[in-house]
């Protein structure tokens, strides 16, 4: 299964509200961070194509995307919608998922709060988060 990540897509020193980096990502087909630190960078581009990304957007709502391309800079969009430096391309789904919908690990780690990209570990995350890509792509 490929691996599960969490991306809520606003930087530290950024006053954006939360969701708005994710909205953009959604609009214009990408995942970033805000970071210009080395090895959260060297992370992100570490994470191989095709690893499944969540985020959520101003009213909370969950989007499920897959990461589809290498690491570069983010252009001045990215930077002004939620201080982005650094993204990647993402394939996201046309429909979003209510809290009910999407896997328990997944809910726990954005409601701990945090701006941080982060991978969200377990087997039934995994699971549940292919079936979902499985049964929209269908």
């Amino acid at each position: 299964m490929d691996p599960v990540f969490r991306a809520p897509m606003r930087a530290r020193a950024h006053d954006a509200p939360p969701g708005a980096g994710a909205e953009h990502g959604l609009a214009h087909g990408i995942v970033g961070i805000g970071d210009t630190a080395e090895a959260r960078m060297t992370r992100f581009a570490a994470v191989p194509d095709g690893a499944f990304v969540w985020t959520r957007d101003r009213d909370g709502t969950y989007w499920l995307g897959r990461i589809a391309g290498p690491l570069r800079p983010a252009d001045p969009g990215a930077r002004d919608a939620a201080g982005l430096t650094h993204v990647r391309a993402a394939d996201w789904l046309e429909r979003p998922f209510g809290e009910h919908d999407v896997p328990a690990g997944v809910a726990t780690t954005f409601a701990r709060g945090g701006r941080n990209f982060q991978r969200t570990h377990g087997d039934a995350v995994e699971r549940r988060t292919t079936e979902l890509w499985i049964a929209v792509r269908s």
